[in-house]
């Protein structure tokens, strides 16, 4: 199959489609058609932070790769990889994985589209270099308008040669050579005491504010005492799990549960769950927009909603968290939200969710109390 063809039929689903979100970008094409010049017979690949199978669909159709091993942080790009290979004729070509010794053992050749995070870029850095072949090729591309310095001092932590390539077509790909011998104990989670509230926060490279409490979330936390005291509460996009960690704490009652699309933030969150001796009491799940759970299950979601999809502001992605959280809602039960103050988000609860009072607001952001009919 000629891989232009490839991508160009690539779809998002499940995830937000609109007409400024794409399946693939020029990056996706310029670390293809350099891998092309790296790969001998007998490489074996993995690819890393491939968003909707672009990178592993395009190894596998176009540089004659037999097989691929292949990581996704996103609930949504695990099944968009799925149902794009299924329609391009792939299914079976690939293998999924953790962020581990099984998707790096002997890889020679590492294709990744470069996070946001450095801590993310960090960790799985930090992988390639521990479990890959003495002699792997890392290839990290990106959109140049969204690359860093900073990402090429943390490539040079892991490997003794890296080299960014010239830019094309806005995007440039690093290519880091001879991982340096890695550190004896595991960089990540990291694990933060957080005096404030009193517990114990751990974090993954990919989860949203690291092992900090997020100044969104240290906001909705002021209004915990005027929550009702639910038996089954969701934490829906829950990072690193701290709202579902104080919830149950402040509940001892309640069934609570933290759902995240992204499995860092997952693996954040049941650690987070464990350190302060709530691992029987937290569940979490990975998720994409609770598409897993029962029909008015719950009768509080407590949330803190992303505005950007990817690199791009939308807000697609909220809407589709009011919507997701209008059929679990049980009827009576509450959507507490808090979002920036600008994105005006309350006309759309309302429609979504019912009744919507503001609770609160300060110079940044707007609290929320939204109702199930």
């Amino acid at each position: 199959m000629e891989v232009e063809a490839l991508l160009n039929g690539l779809s998002r689903l499940p995830d937000v489609q609109a007409d400024n979100l794409h399946a693939f970008d020029a990056t996706d094409r310029l670390l293809l058609q350099t891998a092309a010049d790296l790969l001998g017979p007998d490489t074996n690949v993995a690819v890393i932070g491939d968003r909707y199978g672009a990178l592993t669909l395009g190894a596998l159709a176009g540089l004659g790769v037999g097989q691929v091993r292949v990581n996704q942080d996103l609930f949504t790009g695990r099944l968009a990889l799925r149902r794009n290979a299924a329609s391009a004729g792939l299914e079976g070509r690939f293998t999924e994985h953790q962020l581990d010794r099984e998707l790096l053992h002997d890889a020679g050749l590492v294709l990744l589209q470069l996070p946001k995070s450095l801590a993310e870029l960090d960790e799985i850095a930090d992988a390639v270099a521990r479990f890959a072949a003495p002699h792997a090729v890392l290839l990290a591309g990106g959109r140049v308008k969204h690359m860093s310095l900073g990402m090429n001092a943390v490539l040079e932590r892991y490997f003794s040669s890296v080299q960014p390539q010239l830019a094309r077509q806005k995007s440039r790909v690093i290519v880091s050579r001879d991982p340096k011998e890695a550190p004896a104990e595991l960089p990540f989670p990291v694990v933060e005491s957080l005096p404030e509230l009193g517990i114990t926060v751990c974090a993954h490279g990919a989860a949203f504010s690291g092992a900090r409490l997020d100044i969104g979330t240290r906001y909705l936390l002021t209004f915990m005492d005027r929550m009702p005291a639910a038996r089954q509460a969701v934490d829906l996009g829950c990072g690193t799990g701290i709202l579902a960690t104080m919830y149950a704490l402040g509940n001892p009652d309640a069934r609570v549960v933290a759902t995240d699309q992204s499995a860092a933030a997952v693996a954040s969150a049941k650690a987070t769950a464990a350190a302060n001796g709530l691992e029987g009491r937290v569940e979490v799940i990975h998720d994409d927009a609770m598409s897993t759970f029962d029909s008015g299950s719950a009768e509080l979601i407590l949330l803190n909603p992303p505005f950007h999809l990817g690199a791009s502001v939308h807000a697609g992605a909220a809407l589709k968290l009011f919507q997701a959280a209008a059929r679990v809602l049980a009827p009576g039960g509450e959507l507490w939200t808090v979002y920036n103050s600008h994105l005006q988000y309350r006309a759309a609860l309302e429609r979504h969710i019912g009744p919507t009072v503001e609770e609160g607001r300060n110079p940044k952001f707007t609290v929320t109390r939204s109702r199930k009919i």
